[in-house]
């Protein structure tokens, strides 16, 4: 008897707790948005699951210095490793081809990064410091492994938060920047017709990641480690003579680092630091955040066009989020809603890979400022 009161008492049954099982539910909540919505799977299942895990009591997957996952945590993501590394994946995977024939995007991707500075006073006002604010206005950039870089640097006590909002916003865009995107455009403005992209020379795909590097990395240092590694994967794919880096930065390395990040970001989602009511601010802010950053997009778009002989169609500034490419297909699909005979998506492209550069640079600028 003595030996099964010491198995029911060592076990974590008698040390689940109320804030035990609304974890567990929302780890639940989320694994099913994964499978059964399809809402972002390849990070909020691990996530979820990370999550669940975390919360396991007397399981130790946390402790500082012995947990499992705490090692992930710490090594990985405190560390700087998995982040870059998640950039050096996209970059693998990213044809800069619209930016280059388009420069003017790049304008796009910058002005949608205004929501973010907007949210950054928004939230500072409300009562978190500057290195919070700044770890959760850059959700509205719509851009997970910056967000959690940034996160991870500033503000680690809400890390957690802002990374399964950023990705629950990214999962969102088809939901959250339509009526955004209507409500700031006219029928014909959504009508315009772009004319089709030039075509780029391999010497110009080349050079693009090698002078953003320099450029990007000489004036915002702080966000080198992001800009560096993403460049590098753009550059193995452009080269053409590195296909096994490039089809591993694309497929191995980056299944296995989302996996990584996924549970250690997840793992934070424990019912001490999650269950408070700064949470629910973190989550609201977030969603003002990439709604500011969509409509600063889409006005930027159309006060540009008030300088343009050629006008380009207001829409694509809503994909200046860094929501690759989702943003860009929702930007089409309005577009092609308007008029049969639009065809957005190359256009939308352009500020949509801009975002991501400006989003990883406003965050070089927030760490160099604040700190990390």
């Amino acid at each position: 008897m003595d030996a099964l009161r010491d198995v029911i008492y060592g076990s974590g049954l008698l040390h689940v707790t109320w804030g035990t099982v609304l974890m567990w539910s929302a780890a639940f909540l989320l694994m099913f948005l994964a499978i059964k919505k399809q809402y972002e799977p390849m990070l909020l299942l691990p996530i979820a699951f990370g999550m669940l895990a975390a919360n396991l009591p007397l399981a130790g997957l946390m402790e500082p210095g012995a947990g499992f996952l705490w090692r992930f945590f710490h090594y990985g993501v405190e560390w700087d490793i998995i982040p870059p590394l998640v950039f050096l994946g996209i970059g693998a995977m990213t044809d800069f081809g619209p930016v280059i024939a388009n420069p003017k995007t790049l304008l796009l991707g910058a002005g949608a990064q205004v929501g973010v500075v907007f949210t950054l006073v928004g939230a500072h006002m409300l009562g978190f410091d500057l290195r919070e604010a700044a770890a959760i206005s850059i959700i509205g950039g719509a851009d997970g492994p910056t967000t959690i870089y940034v996160g991870a640097k500033l503000a680690p006590s809400v890390l957690g938060a802002t990374a399964v909002a950023a990705y629950s916003y990214m999962a969102l865009v088809p939901l959250l920047q339509p009526p955004v995107m209507k409500l700031l455009t006219t029928k014909a403005e959504r009508q315009i017709v772009m004319r089709q992209l030039r075509p780029v020379s391999k010497v110009e795909r080349l050079l693009f990641p090698l002078v953003s590097t320099l450029v990007i990395c000489l004036l915002v240092p702080a966000s080198a480690p992001l800009m560096a590694m993403f460049m590098v994967g753009n550059l193995f794919r452009e080269s053409g003579v590195v296909d096994r880096l490039v089809k591993s930065s694309q497929n191995e390395l980056m299944n296995i680092i989302i996996m990584l990040l996924g549970l250690s970001v997840g793992a934070t989602l424990s019912a001490e630091t999650f269950l408070r009511p700064q949470v629910l601010m973190i989550f609201g802010l977030g969603m003002i955040a990439f709604i500011l950053c969509t409509a600063t997009g889409v006005l930027l778009a159309k006060f540009m066009n008030l300088f343009l002989k050629e006008k380009i169609n207001p829409l694509i500034g809503a994909a200046g989020v860094s929501a690759v490419p989702m943003s860009a297909r929702v930007v089409h699909a309005i577009g092609s809603e308007a008029n049969r005979k639009n065809y957005l998506l190359m256009h939308a492209m352009g500020p949509n890979l801009a975002g991501v550069i400006g989003t990883a640079v406003l965050a070089g600028v927030f760490i160099s400022v604040l700190g990390g």
